[in-house]
């Protein structure tokens, strides 16, 4: 469960979070719908712990973010312009993102590389993937570790329609098994059929 509680953010003189408060629970899927500008990729930030709040608190599973833990312990996590190692083919970058909490298998790894149907590129490397391949790679190392959390900004950007409705069905299964999943998108046409709440966000306060 993610809680939270009057959260502000501003940088500069600019208030790009406005006294949130919300709470994600568990095994749901939530769509945070909003402009570009409208400050969902930085409530995605706060709620991975990668930004400071200037009020207020996140609190994960009972713990508050940057008092209690840095960072929530088990997440996956697709931020804007996200770039895998160019040099190396899936499999490898998702061994070298392996080897930092040494939670997934290579079996784990193997199988979210075929979840995203990405399998039968072998070994051919990021560096050559279109941009629909780059992003079914992002999802794939945001799911493998079978994270508690899965926060996406923009997830189905570049991906074709027949990709798109496998990345819903994929993120279906992750809600099945427990996680809490918040997709970030302006186009809330590609993810509302799977969420659970739709949330708008506008100047950034939720609306």
């Amino acid at each position: 469960m993610i809680e939270v509680h009057d959260l502000s953010k501003k940088l500069k003189k600019n208030n790009v979070l406005q006294s949130i408060s919300y709470t994600f629970e568990k095994g749901r899927i939530y769509g945070l719908v909003g402009k570009n500008g409208s400050g969902k990729t930085m409530l995605l930030r706060a709620l991975a712990g990668l930004i400071i709040p200037t009020d207020g608190s996140v609190t994960i599973d009972g713990k508050i973010l940057h008092k209690d833990i840095s960072f929530p312990p088990s997440i996956g996590i697709i931020i804007e312009n996200l770039e895998l190692l160019p040099q190396f083919d899936a499999e490898t970058n998702l061994k070298i993102l392996a080897a930092i909490k040494k939670t997934a298998s290579l079996k784990d790894i193997q199988h979210a590389i075929k979840r995203l149907e990405l399998d039968q590129f072998g070994t051919l490397k990021v560096r050559k993937y279109s941009l629909g391949m780059k992003q079914r790679l992002n999802i794939a190392q945001a799911i493998f570790e079978k994270p508690d959390i899965i926060l996406l900004d923009e997830p189905t950007n570049a991906i074709d329609e027949k990709g798109v409705e496998r990345v819903l069905d994929i993120l279906q299964e992750e809600r099945e098994r427990g996680a809490t999943i918040i997709i970030a998108t302006h186009n809330k046409d590609d993810v509302f059929p799977i969420c659970d709440e739709v949330i708008e966000i506008s100047n950034g306060r939720l609306t």
